[in-house]
C-alpha cells in the first residue's frame, strides 16, 4: 500500500491506495509544518489516529508534500516523524508547490499558485519546478491567503475601521476582546492558521464594498509578485490551488483579466490530481 499525503498548515489529507494506484480510503489530520511542529508533535499528533496507525504496517510508501517543506532540513523534521509512525514504509518528503503542480500539471508548462492558509507560485515545465519569489509566509507575505484575509478583517475591527453592521455580525459570531485576539496571535502557536480561520466569515461578507475592497487588494499584490515575476506570464496558464482560490473565484477572474493572465484549473483540494499524477508519472517504475 501506498500514502500520498497533501498537507498545507491547516490540513492534511492522506489518500491510501494499492500498487496499482487504485484508491482505497481517505483520511484527514491537522496540517503539519516545520516551521511550527517538531518532529515529536507530529508523531504524536499522527498515532493519535486510530484510522492511520491501523494501515501504518500495511504502507510501503509514503509520499508526503507539505507547507514550509521546502529545504533538507525542514524535511528532515518531517521525514524522521514519518518513519517513526510509518517503519516499515520508504518516505519521500517535498514541498507543498510541488504536489500543486503536479496537481494541475496537464502535459503543458505552466504557472501554478497556492492560494489557501498561505501563498505561493511557481513555474514547472513538466520536470523541473522554478521558483521566481520566495514565500514569505504570513508575517511578511502570504498576500490573498486566509491569514492574510483573516489580518486585515480582524485589523479593521480592532481599529473600529468595520462597517457598523459588519462589527454587529463579528460580535455575535465571534464575541471577542482585544486581548483574546492578541493571546491567539502573539502567546500561542499556529497564528496563521488562526488568523484563516476568519476566511469564511470573510466570504460571507465578500460583497460588501469594505471587504471586497481589501479581497481585490489581497489578490492584486499577489498577482504583482507571485504572477507577473514570471516573464511568460501572459502567454502560460495559470493555475491554482488552495480553498481561498477555489471559494474567491470570481474575484480572483477579474483581478486575472485586469492582469490580461489566462486562468487554467481552480482547485479546491488536490489530492485526487495528485493522485492522478502519481499513476501517470511517479508511479511509472514501480506498479506492476
Amino acid at each position: 500500500m501506498y500514502l500520498i499525503a497533501e498537507s498545507g498548515s491547516t490540513k492534511c489529507d492522506w489518500m491510501l491506495v494499492d500498487q496499482s494506484g487504485n484508491y482505497v480510503d481517505l483520511y484527514k489530520t491537522m496540517g503539519y509544518n516545520p516551521f511550527f511542529h517538531s518532529t515529536d508533535f507530529i508523531v504524536d499528533d499522527i498515532t493519535s489516529h486510530k484510522d492511520l496507525m491501523h494501515i501504518a504496517n500495511k504502507v510501503e510508501r509514503v509520499y508526503f508534500y507539505g507547507a514550509g517543506c521546502e529545504n533538507i532540513n525542514l524535511n528532515t523534521i518531517v521525514k524522521k516523524a514519518l518513519q517513526k509512525v510509518f517503519n516499515t514504509a520508504k518516505v519521500f518528503v517535498e514541498h507543498d508547490m510541488k504536489a500543486a503542480a503536479y496537481s494541475t500539471f496537464d502535459g503543458e508548462p505552466c504557472i501554478t499558485c497556492i492560494i489557501g492558509t498561505g501563498s505561493n507560485s511557481c513555474y514547472f515545465d513538466g520536470t523541473t519546478i522554478y521558483e521566481e519569489v520566495p514565500a514569505l509566509a504570513y508575517i511578511l507575505g502570504d498576500e490573498a491567503s486566509g491569514s492574510y484575509l483573516g489580518k486585515k478583517l480582524i485589523a479593521a475591527y480592532l481599529y473600529k475601521k468595520l462597517p457598523k453592521e459588519i462589527a454587529y455580525d463579528f460580535d455575535k459570531e465571534f464575541g471577542l476582546t482585544k486581548e483574546a485576539i492578541f493571546d491567539r496571535v502573539y502567546n500561542k502557536p499556529h497564528a496563521n492558521v488562526y488568523l484563516a480561520s476568519f476566511t469564511r466569515f470573510v466570504g460571507r461578507h465578500k460583497d460588501h464594498p469594505f471587504v471586497n475592497a481589501f479581497i481585490m487588494q489581497g489578490l492584486r499584490e499577489f498577482f504583482e509578485y507571485h504572477v507577473t515575476c514570471f516573464e511568460n506570464y501572459q502567454t502560460t496558464p495559470v493555475h491554482f490551488v488552495g480553498s481561498v482560490a477555489f471559494h474567491f473565484k470570481e474575484e480572483l477572474l477579474v483581478v486575472a483579466k485586469e492582469y490580461n493572465v489566462q486562468i487554467g484549473r481552480i482547485v479546491k483540494e488536490p489530492i485526487m490530481n495528485l493522485l492522478e499524477y502519481h499513476i501517470k508519472y511517479q508511479f511509472q517504475q514501480e506498479i506492476v
